[in-house]
């Protein structure tokens, strides 16, 4: 495995994540109301309770767990435990937004070479993490090979040059 280099899958993006929920209809609404996710249509075939939503280049499955009562409560917001990240424009925004929709969050802040990266985190219905970032202020450097400009898909797509239009 080790010898395998590039993308030996030949991937392209990522899809989806899936996860399960106390309750489909309060994520579903968290998704939404929050985040901006829209409901797409999933599979008539399906004998199980669920909802998929697509947004911001990617799907988000929720399903329905068979015993709510049993699912873990997380409480605590810890940075280090698992999450998936979303990039934004205006971290001030986002965090004034999320205290108004009474969301606890923790703030983090990560400097790298005197470049700063903002991060708020806080816990989907089920307490699953999210995180909110300025990521793209810091570049992906690969280990070996060449410098990704950020971790903005629109980023590692090849750099246009524009040039201005003069007038006769």
């Amino acid at each position: 495995m080790k010898d395998n280099k590039g993308n030996p899958l030949r991937l392209s993006s990522l899809n989806h994540i899936s996860h399960v929920c106390k309750s489909v209809e309060e994520s579903a609404d968290f998704y939404q109301n929050v985040l901006g996710f829209v409901p797409v249509r999933r599979p008539g075939s399906f004998d199980f309770d669920g909802a998929w939503l697509f947004g911001h280049g990617i799907g988000i499955h929720l399903l329905q767990s068979d015993d709510p009562q049993k699912m873990p409560k997380k409480t605590v917001i810890n940075p280090k435990d698992n999450h998936i990240s979303f990039q934004c424009e205006n971290m001030a925004m986002v965090e004034k937004k999320l205290v108004e929709m009474g969301i606890d969050l923790v703030r983090q802040r990560v400097e790298e070479g005197g470049v700063y990266v903002d991060q708020l985190f806080f816990h989907d219905p089920d307490g699953f993490m999210i995180e909110i970032c300025n990521c793209d202020n810091i570049p992906m450097v690969p280990l070996a090979g060449e410098v990704v400009r950020s971790c903005s898909r629109i980023n590692l797509e090849p750099q246009q040059i524009h040039l201005p239009v003069v007038q006769p």
